[in-house]
């Protein structure tokens, strides 16, 4: 039985309402010794509270796309088939123009959560090892003849830790929100491609390459990339490619586009932090190397070039929003940065808050990101 899915919700529920109606029924009835039937009430006690707090499990889980199976949930999840050292371009020597074209089967998703449009493929990471699912949403205007010679923009973006490759769509509605607003010509008419982060277990892979563990920004940089372009009229040029995310995945954005200007031109990181430290179950949080090498600010202060990348960031006071002022005062040209705050009592750290900023961001990228 899937871990999102109705049946298991519906199944939680029922067993509430019996673990509520066993002891309005059986509580005076219960025989035996006294010891037995202090026991039995202690069960149905226990039963009724057990019930209730994994109801409320699925309710959360299903709203903010933590978990997205069994495996997930259990930390038994392994997407990495291998994790060769790839060098520091993380390509391994290989010039992705000669590599074959990745050409992928696409099927409409089964969770209705996600809105219409949304397209499923599982990949297998030519160069990082990395076998997941890939979500794809086009724009209203894809199929429309009047662009049947265009190549359109392409937004990649990123959960939190734990997160499922489909919160933007089911819990930030990005497609839905988005969809009228192509349609106006209030948005650019951008690919919006989501893919699994979640590699190992109950491990955040902070999305770096990291030998002989997981080469996760390979699978994101340059595998997702590579289908992409090879399977949809997608610009290949990183003016015309961008990343976001939101937490851990915000991290993982703005740190992407900073080391990768060659693939992505502008980076969008909602309520995240630079040093990896926060959060600490990421695999980059381990070693002190690890967090200097992965941290953006750092990243941003000993670039010998600054890279030519467009950064928003946006967060709270304590969530985000002195990190992104770290980056913009480390930042020099052609690197530019906006830091949006959140105002206290906006919702905290959660998905309600970032769905909300998603208008936003697509009309920051619109004037960032070649259409």
């Amino acid at each position: 039985m899937s871990l999102t899915g109705t049946p298991f919700f519906l199944t939680t529920i029922v067993l509430v309402v019996v673990a509520l109606v066993l002891p309005l029924a059986l509580w005076s009835r219960i025989g035996g010794p006294k010891v037995v039937r202090l026991v039995t009430r202690l069960f149905m006690i226990l039963f009724a509270q057990v019930t209730a707090i994994v109801m409320v499990f699925v309710i959360v889980n299903n709203s903010n796309a933590l978990f997205d199976n069994w495996d997930d949930l259990l930390g038994t999840g392994d997407h990495v088939t291998e994790a060769a050292d790839l060098g520091p371009d993380g390509t391994g020597g290989k010039s992705l123009d000669r590599e074959p074209k990745v050409l992928q089967k696409f099927k409409p998703v089964s969770d209705g959560r996600m809105g219409p449009g949304v397209r499923e493929t599982q990949l297998k990471g030519r160069i990082s090892g990395v076998e997941g699912e890939v979500y794809v949403w086009l724009p209203p205007q894809y199929d429309d003849p009047a662009y049947k010679d265009k190549k359109f923009p392409v937004v990649e973006v990123l959960p939190g830790f734990p997160g499922s490759a489909k919160a933007w769509f089911g819990s930030l509605n990005v497609n839905t929100q988005l969809k009228p607003m192509m349609a106006k010509g209030e948005v650019a008419p951008f690919i919006i491609v989501a893919p699994r982060t979640t590699l190992l277990g109950n491990v955040d892979t902070g999305c770096a390459n990291i030998p002989g563990k997981v080469n996760a920004d390979t699978w994101l940089s340059v595998d997702v990339r590579k289908m992409v372009v090879d399977n949809f009229r997608a610009q290949e040029k990183p003016d015309g490619w961008a990343v976001a995310g939101y937490s851990a995945g915000a991290h993982c954005a703005a740190k992407l586009a900073v080391a990768h200007p060659d693939r992505y031109r502008a980076g969008v990181s909602l309520s995240g932090y630079n040093d990896p430290i926060g959060e600490p179950a990421s695999l980059t949080a381990k070693t002190p190397e690890l967090r200097e090498a992965n941290n953006p600010w750092k990243m941003l202060q000993r670039a010998k070039t600054p890279p030519r990348v467009a950064l928003f960031i946006s967060g709270a006071e304590g969530d985000g929003y002195q990190g992104g002022l770290a980056i913009k005062q480390s930042a020099k040209a052609p690197t530019t940065v906006h830091v949006s705050m959140i105002p206290a009592g906006a919702g905290g750290h959660g998905t309600a808050v970032w769905k909300r900023q998603v208008p936003d961001v697509f009309r920051w990228l619109t004037k960032h990101i070649a259409a």
